[in-house]
């Protein structure tokens, strides 16, 4: 039998405040050390002797895993004490980390890489839930605007930071960087989190669903990636991304005849949940594109890492600027006008970067991705608002699960398609003998793919803001229904 909990009362010994300082901190580490593992990516293709394609696993074995695990992590949420399960992965996270920095291979790296991304997928699945349920709902947008905040610190410290690092200690003290601030996270949420018990009692976990779930995503994922490196007819990605598609498709039945369905299905009747979701994937899978910069401003342009690293900061520090202070203008002015500024602001930016050429100045650069940085900025804290708003009590957590999955979705869809638009294009120019050797191409092939590449992102972003435009028009019939 189910039963409903009331919300607990505040509890002895317990700061929410200080606590949402420690989930801040976990998902500053897990921010700082995807931007630092961006910049080294070069140096690690060099120190490791492998190829680009060997590389991106750095990225995306930690990508695959977070998308396989959120929703089944998300759901368990819902049901289990959201404290322990996030306390769990952060210890994971910081072992995990650990274990990178030691890795004697790219094999080993890339496998440490994949457990890493459990300890994530266990605290960051959760961290937007935690935060929508200790903090008042009058401040909800400020305090997950303060959460895009820390994504865009992590972001903006960790480019020179890492060029830093990488100069002084080499690449391996990258990640054992996160051990003393995972620490420190770990501290605060054990000493200062309340327990945060499911709000109801009895439920049962979808094994099928679950397991569904993860084999459909994770196909999806190696389908895309085997793709990219492979090519478009390669078999292996072919009958991965058959399985996920069958997978789906029996997933979503399973879900809708289950007593106790690990993903509510009915929460995607709501347009009010799906656009925004929607909005997010196209956006991150916009974000994705940051992996090619480095190769594009040392091989084509020719500066240090120091240099590159200084460069790309300035996306990151235009997030900074604008994610607390567009969740405090939604909680005043609602969230459906600023998610759309942002997805306008942001591409235009993409757009300005389609004119990059291997002769940009390092100013022209810096202007070119700033509004890049404020558009996701703006974009990012209204729209998760706006998500977590729409879910009942009894579904924080799910309703985080999706919206981080949204993001995670994004990147990991992203990433194998910026890499294919981008060697495909240097590929074309006729200077290079295969996409893996695409590195060796002259700067005005590399350039060229850069803005090829960010032209087509800008053809994603219409779309995401025509979904913007439809969930606005659909939130004010709504408020004028109810008023009359």
């Amino acid at each position: 039998m189910i039963q409903l909990n009331a919300p607990a009362g505040p509890q002895p010994g317990t700061r929410p405040a200080l606590a949402m300082i420690g989930v801040n901190l976990m998902v500053f580490m897990a921010t700082l050390d995807m931007s630092i593992v961006n910049v080294a990516l070069p140096t690690l293709t060099e120190s490791l002797n492998t190829d680009f394609a060997t590389i991106q696993w750095v990225i995306l074995s930690y990508v695959l895993v977070i998308a396989s695990l959120l929703l089944l992590i998300s759901r368990l949420g819902d049901m289990r004490d959201k404290k322990r399960i996030f306390s769990t992965g952060l210890v994971l996270f910081i072992l995990a980390s650990l274990c990178c920095g030691l890795s004697p291979s790219v094999y080993w790296l890339i496998g440490f890489r994949a457990l890493q991304g459990i300890g994530a997928a266990m605290s960051q699945s959760l961290g937007m839930a935690i935060v929508t349920q200790i903090a008042p709902p009058a401040s909800r947008g400020r305090a997950l605007g303060f959460i895009g905040g820390t994504v865009a610190m992590g972001l903006m410290i960790g480019p020179p930071l890492g060029g830093v690092i990488i100069g002084l200690a080499g690449w391996r003290a990258l990640f054992l960087l996160n051990v003393p601030l995972g620490l420190l996270a770990y501290v605060a949420v054990r000493r200062y989190m309340p327990s945060l018990p499911p709000v109801r009692q009895g439920e049962r976990f979808d094994v099928p669903g679950a397991a569904l779930a993860c084999l459909t995503l994770a196909c999806y994922c190696l389908g895309m990636t085997f793709m990219q490196r492979n090519g478009p007819s390669d078999p292996l990605a072919l009958g991965l991304l058959g399985i996920s598609a069958a997978g789906l498709a029996v997933f979503v039945a399973v879900e809708r005849k289950s007593p106790a369905p690990m993903l509510d299905l009915t929460l995607f009747a709501n347009p009010l949940v799906s656009l925004p979701l929607a909005m997010s994937v196209l956006v991150f899978i916009t974000g994705a594109s940051g992996f090619i910069m480095p190769f594009f401003l040392q091989s084509a342009q020719g500066h240090t890492v120091t240099e590159v690293g200084l460069l790309l900061m300035i996306l990151p520090a235009s997030m900074a600027l604008t994610a607390p202070l567009s969740g405090s203008l939604a909680d005043r002015y609602g969230t459906r006008v600023i998610s759309l500024v942002g997805l306008l602001v942001l591409l235009g930016g993409c757009l300005a970067l389609g004119t990059l050429t291997e002769h940009t100045p390092w100013w022209g650069y810096l202007l070119r991705s700033m509004p890049v940085g404020l558009g996701i900025g703006i974009f990012q804290a209204p729209n998760n608002s706006t998500i977590m708003g729409q879910m009942p009590p009894h579904r924080l957590g799910v309703g985080s699960g999706l919206a981080n999955y949204a993001r995670v979705f994004g990147q990991s869809t992203g990433l194998p398609l910026v890499a294919t638009i981008f060697s495909g294009l240097v590929a074309a120019s006729g200077t290079v003998a295969s996409h893996a050797e695409f590195t060796n191409a002259p700067p005005a092939a590399l350039a060229a793919g850069v803005a090829g590449v960010f032209h087509a992102l800008a053809g994603l972003l219409v779309m995401a803001i025509a979904l913007a435009a439809w969930a606005w028009q659909l939130e004010n019939a709504k408020a004028r229904n109810a008023r009359s």
